[in-house]
């Protein structure tokens, strides 16, 4: 792909509906651009900028990413931003509104494990393992223990997503949590990989039962042909198989299969 003057210069004005790039987003593994849309900041990802995985060889990252909002949307609990497949300098791709987060706030944190220790007896995170650091000090990976990273740690599990690392969940200054980088979502095999395990053997709430049944009944209509143009049969089958065995169960799974249960690296 032929980067244009725009993707690493300053951002350029854009008439009603035109997206123009502002600058490259460059730790991202694929082609991810800031661009702005109607006077608003949103992620552009092109799908002539990714990268091809040969154990994700269906469909687009960007078709993942916009499946991955809708099933958001299904469950009620507004994880994922505004995500829809859009237009731009590179071609059509993945557009997700941007979102401001609170630089003062750490869902997901790498914590001194005496540290750790005290909140986790406080209530206030959940432990997720233990680790040294590059001084050979030992440090815990914690979460909090919130309604909203209970809520993703829920969408992780059916959306069977490979990799939630910590910099992918967004703390906004309100409390509420994004989780964002859905292109490894939806496979049939068992792939969850996630930093949100502080919950391993704990029922589901009454709130994310409902969630579940929610998202399950819209399977079964519209959304599960929307679904269709992003995931193929036998994607969408194992969806609607992980929701309707999370809801039966009622409890968060722990890890399974061969593969790490923890991406890396973990931000």
């Amino acid at each position: 792909m032929t980067l244009g003057p725009d993707a690493a210069g300053a951002a350029v004005p854009s008439a009603p509906g035109e997206l123009r790039i502002s600058g490259r987003i460059r730790e991202a593994s694929n082609a991810t651009f800031l661009a702005r849309l109607d006077g608003e900041n949103v992620v552009y990802k092109p799908i002539e900028g990714e990268k091809p995985l040969w154990d994700f060889p269906d469909g687009t990252l960007a078709g993942r990413e916009v499946s991955a909002y809708l099933v958001s949307e299904a469950l009620g609990w507004n994880v994922v931003p505004e995500t829809w497949i859009g237009d731009g300098p590179f071609g059509p791709g993945m557009v997700q509104r941007w979102q401001e987060i609170d630089p003062e706030q750490d869902a997901v944190d790498l914590v001194p494990a005496e540290d750790a220790a005290v909140a986790v007896a406080e209530g206030t995170v959940r432990e997720v393992l233990d680790a040294v650091d590059e001084n050979d000090q030992a440090v815990t990976l914690v979460h909090e223990d919130s309604v909203a990273l209970r809520r993703m740690a829920v969408f992780d599990v059916v959306t069977n997503n490979a990799d939630r690392k910590g910099g992918h969940v967004l703390a906004m200054a309100d409390g509420h949590r994004y989780g964002v980088d859905h292109g490894l979502t939806f496979h049939v095999e068992h792939k969850l990989r996630t930093v949100l395990w502080g919950w391993i053997g704990e029922p589901l709430s009454e709130d994310e039962v409902a969630g579940l049944q929610r998202l399950s009944e819209a399977l079964r209509g519209p959304l599960g042909e929307t679904l269709r143009e992003h995931l193929t049969d036998d994607e969408l089958s194992a969806l609607r198989g992980r929701c309707a065995a999370l809801a039966a169960v009622a409890t968060f799974p722990p890890p399974d299969g061969y593969g790490p249960a923890v991406p890396w690296p973990v931000f």
